[in-house]
Formats: structure tokens, sequence, C-alpha cells
């Protein structure tokens, strides 16, 4: 858990996801639309994926992926990020992280 808190931290949108999945992709879609960059790791890509999917797993993430994070606190998959933006509470969100400047 200590790698993932470190890897949130940094940025403020991080998606963890793996390459194939397509909700994944659909979240980060909706976020670039809003113009923000995320970063995102690919679990399915790099050497401590499985360790990281693990970590995902123990918070509550369940399916693994996609896991976003906004401003270091876990927010959910995609319902949940989906749910954000139709309550409009999204862009505050992204705001308050940092993420977006307008």
């Amino acid at each position: 858990m200590e790698r993932v808190g470190l890897m949130v931290s940094e940025k403020p949108v991080v998606i963890f996801s793996k390459s194939q999945c397509c909700i994944s992709h659909s979240v980060r879609a909706l976020l670039h639309d809003f113009g923000v960059n995320p970063t995102v790791h690919e679990l399915d890509k790099i050497p401590v994926g499985l360790e990281i999917e693990q970590a995902l797993l123990n918070i509550g993430c369940n399916p693994t992926v996609p896991a976003v994070f906004i401003g270091g606190m876990f927010v959910g998959g995609a319902n949940e990020v989906m749910s954000l933006h139709l309550k409009r509470s999204l862009r505050p969100m992204l705001q308050r992280a940092g993420a977006l400047w307008v």
C-alpha cells in the first residue's frame, strides 16, 4: 500500500488501469474531455503490477481497474467517477486537486 500511496501523491489525478480495459479507457476519455492529463499506470505493463493490484483490492477497489485517485484520495472506479460527473461534483474536485486551472 505504501507504493500506491507514493504513486498517487505525486500527481493530481492518477488512474490504475489495464491496457485492454475499455472501461478504463472511457474514464480516461472523460477526464481528457475536462482537459485533465491524468497519470496512468497500466498494471499489466509494469513489473509491480500484481503487487499494486493486490493493494487496490485491499483498499476496496473491486474490480481493481480502473482505480481513480484525485488529489491523493481514492475516488473509486468508473461508476463513482461517472456519478460524480452526473452530480456536477467532478469538476470542482479536479480544480481543488490542481488538475484544472479554468
